[in-house]
């Protein structure tokens, strides 16, 4: 799918209505959907268990917290990019605390070009990791299959009595024959001889 048909959820964590005006202009809803607003941690909290969101914007701070620490929670959970914007004169201090888990920072106040850049850093960090899950599900399916693989060759091995490079053979030999593949063969001789 192209960058222009995507489209990213995004959760705004925010009491500042002049910037959260700003942001769900900045975040067009053929692109940005849904723009979730909240205006304390608590709620954010809440809000992101509900659901994974692809951008947590953070405006620090909130009446009930910082920030800092649900922005680390956000962007270790996963696929979420997360951008921290704080006063400036504690930029560098919490920069410091959050750039190694992965959070973007925007010291305050800010203007609109500078958030559009920021966004436009978010959107190519998200992509990043999109396909980083990608490459892991990937792994994560092969190293499944050989999982199964093997498991149906030790019961050809213990059942049928053939050794390891026969049975190997045996299930290549009947994937290619049959036009399927080797976890499929694997399956079936699993649910013959278990």
């Amino acid at each position: 799918m192209s960058l222009k048909k995507r489209i990213y959820s995004v959760l705004i964590v925010s009491v500042a209505e002049n910037l959260n005006t700003v942001l769900t202009a900045l975040l067009p809803e053929s692109k940005y959907a849904p723009a979730h607003v909240v205006s304390g941690i608590s709620a954010a909290k809440r809000a992101f268990a509900e659901r994974a969101y692809d951008y947590v914007i953070i405006n620090s701070p909130l009446p009930d917290d910082i920030g800092t620490g649900f922005a680390i929670d956000a962007c270790n959970s996963g696929g979420t990019v997360v951008l921290l914007m704080v006063r400036a004169e504690l930029h560098a201090d919490i920069y410091d605390k959050v750039a190694e888990h992965g959070v973007f920072t925007l010291p305050k106040p800010t203007s609109r070009q500078t958030i559009t850049t920021a966004l436009s850093w978010m959107l190519s960090a998200r992509e990043r990791l999109r396909k980083a899950e990608k490459k892991t599900l990937s792994i994560e399916e092969k190293m499944e299959e050989i999982r199964i693989v093997n498991h149906a060759k030790w019961l050809l091995i213990s059942e049928i009595k053939m050794d390891e490079p026969n049975a190997h053979r045996y299930i290549e030999k009947q994937a290619m024959d049959r036009c399927i593949s080797r976890r499929e063969i694997a399956e079936e001789i699993i649910k013959t001889y278990s």
